[in-house]
């Protein structure tokens, strides 16, 4: 049995609370338990995260539906730039964004020829259809992994439960804690096999030589790289020898933990290339920021697994703006501070120092700049997402609200088609709310939302209904408008549970049961069931009853109707009397008092609404408006100011 190895002080305490050594937890002590736990935190010493990403993603998919040959330079147009640019393609310089001249050459006719850009939008479906593959055949190659569809065209996989099965299994001695261990199931295991990356992918190296850039940035600009640079690169790349001479070959538990999942996931996206088509590039880590950053090192179809050991020399000399969330505001205000420009120039700042200057919540930066993030990965359970959003950047500005009812139908067809492949594979699948949203260029937009009730079909009328409603109360009828973004969506997507009935459902009068039409036929002298409900409804308290329909003054012969004319609004108001209590002149007098009640009730509250009432601040009066807040009523809250690092981003 191996001497117990010290255990390393903790990395976290409760909120904001962080010790200032750098990339101190590399290599933790690792127990039994760990190994046995069924639970996994986010601080497990043995966690293992994955992104995978799709090369060029929309010009695969279109390199699959055109069964184009892989080698064929191909790239996808959007009206008129390009989004999507092969691996092929991008050898002759040509990148993303650029313009359709760029690209001159053969040319596949596409789906639509001559589209009007001020009537049309682009649609993605083909895409999104093609990512539901994608996700489903990984959800299907990778069970016991928690995979998160993190966009069309990448996902977060977390290795760490069937990992740590495999440990198990391969490796027998650690699933018994050995009756001498000095701590029991907290002692440390006995010392890790080598490990063989032969085969497991690209391993980023510990000391980074001059031939391999030495600079830690991934290779994320490879689209827009001269092209006869990047072939003098791939003559001249090392190898592994070459990379990792000189290293310390310590291997560590986790390390063999990153291997099992390099395995898994180099089997799963092998099984994607083939039934599918797609190459997708993998990074392999300790958690979701730094699996990120190794999907990047080797593309296209590669594979990078990036060990505790080379992280401080991976991320060291990364420029920090290229890190997600610090390249805006917040990256420009901590370069401007402390005149930097790489996470090693960053690594000097002291955790007090940068929360006094950005606030408690900036131990974000001082972690993330160490490789520390304890991101969850949030398994979903379904390949669906919670949400769906049509939007469209328009060529020509909206100023009249009647020119908004076009884009909302156009928004709304893509939304039933988008909703209606989701319910294929869940039928009960529904959204909770709708959400129109508007605004001109980058300023705040407005926006109206509103339960979207569950019908049993859903068609681009029903949709585009219930936008236009939400479009009415947000514009009306307005002339002055100048909107350069329109967005219809749906949010709280979710599985509708099973019976649930439309709206018209609750709104339909039930049959009468036996028992009640048996006491119907047993007491003749009063109304039925329909005709109460009738007389219900003839009272209406704010119109204070029926009006007299002048028009139609025969409208009920079988009815006979005690009317009242208000002196102060001149309406004939009735209330409805089945013919049998035609004689009944109490019962007549009692319902024609109720009614003139009510109604004078209504007047009354009519004028509270705009009586002037005296203030308490020197009898000075102010007169009331309906929906108005009164005098002495809690304010409302006015919205917190942002502070430290939030003030750096926008709100929405």
């Amino acid at each position: 049995m191996e001497p117990a190895q010290e255990a390393p002080k903790q990395a976290w305490k409760g909120k904001a609370k962080a010790i200032d050594q750098d990339f101190n937890d590399l290599n933790p002590t690792i127990t039994y338990r760990h190994v046995l736990g069924q639970n996994p935190g986010v601080k497990d010493p043995l966690r293992v995260i994955a992104l995978c990403d799709s090369d060029a993603f929309y010009a695969a998919c279109e390199m699959v539906r055109l069964k184009v040959p892989p080698d064929t330079p191909l790239v996808v147009l959007q009206w008129d730039s390009l989004i999507a640019v092969n691996y092929p393609a991008r050898k002759y310089g040509i990148s993303r964004m650029d313009k359709k001249k760029d690209a001159e050459g053969d040319a596949e006719p596409g789906y639509w020829d001559e589209v009007d850009t001020n009537t049309h939008k682009v649609s993605l479906d083909h895409y999104r259809r093609e990512s539901m593959k994608v996700a489903a055949k990984f959800r299907d190659m990778l069970p016991g992994c928690e995979v998160e569809k993190a966009s069309i065209d990448e996902a977060f996989i977390d290795f760490t439960k069937p990992v740590k099965a495999i440990l198990v299994e391969r490796y027998p001695y650690l699933a018994t804690v050995p009756v001498d261990a000095p701590l029991g199931i907290d002692s440390p295991l006995p010392p890790p096999p080598p490990v063989d990356w032969d085969g497991r992918g690209t391993i980023v190296p510990i000391y980074p030589s001059t031939a391999d850039g030495g600079s830690g940035e991934p290779e994320t600009s490879s689209e827009t790289a001269d092209p006869s640079a990047q072939a003098s690169s791939a003559e001249s790349e090392p190898t592994m020898e070459e990379i990792h001479e000189g290293e310390d070959d310590t291997t560590t538990w986790h390390d063999v933990a990153l291997s099992i999942a390099a395995e898994l996931m180099s089997k799963a996206r092998e099984e994607v290339l083939t039934k599918i088509g797609y190459s997708t590039s993998a990074g392999l880590a300790r958690n979701k920021f730094l699996a990120k950053l190794a999907a990047s090192y080797r593309k296209p179809n590669g594979q990078t697994i990036l060990r505790n050991s080379a992280i401080p020399n991976y991320l060291t000399p990364m420029p920090f703006q290229k890190i997600r969330f610090l390249g805006g505001k917040l990256g420009k205000a901590l370069a401007a501070e402390y005149d930097v420009s790489t996470v090693g120039d960053l690594l000097s700042v002291s955790l007090n120092e940068m929360q006094n200057r950005f606030g408690e919540e900036s131990i974000w930066v001082y972690e993330i700049l160490r490789g520390i993030d304890r991101t969850e990965v949030k398994d979903k359970g379904t390949t669906l997402t919670k949400s769906m959003l049509a939007a469209k950047n328009l060529p020509k500005l909206i100023t009249s609200a009647s020119e908004g009812y076009h884009w909302i139908r156009v928004l709304a067809a893509e939304l039933a088609l988008r909703l209606n492949d989701a319910r294929k594979a869940s039928p009960n699948l529904w959204p909770k709310t709708i959400v129109v949203n508007a605004r001109k260029g980058w300023e705040s937009g407005r926006s109206k939302q509103a339960p979207f009730p569950f019908t049993k079909d859903v068609t681009v009328d029903v949709i585009a209904s219930a936008g236009n409603k939400l479009w009415k109360e947000l514009f009306g009828n307005s002339t002055d408008l100048k909107l350069s973004t329109v967005s219809l969506s749906f949010t709280g997507i979710d599985i509708a549970e099973t019976g649930q009935q439309t709206i018209e459902g609750f709104l339909r009068s039930k049959p009468l049961s036996k028992r009640n039409r048996e006491d119907s036929r047993e007491r003749p002298g009063e109304p039925r069931a329909e005709e109460a409900m009738a007389m219900e409804s003839t009272v209406a308290p704010g119109a204070g009853g029926n009006e007299v329909d002048d028009e139609n003054p025969s409208r009920s012969s079988s009815i006979t109707e005690p009317s009242y004319t208000c002196s102060r609004c001149q309406k004939t108001l009735r209330a409805t009397v089945s013919p049998i209590h035609d004689g009944d002149d109490d019962e007549r007098e009692a319902m024609l008092a109720s009614l003139k009640l009510e109604h004078e009730d209504w007047h009354f509250a009519q004028d509270l609404a705009r009586e002037e009432v005296s203030g308490s601040n020197g009898g000075n009066t102010k007169r009331l408006v309906a929906g108005q807040q009164p005098q002495g009523s809690k304010p409302k809250k006015r919205r917190k100011e942002a502070v430290g690092i939030e003030k750096f981003f926008a709100r929405k």
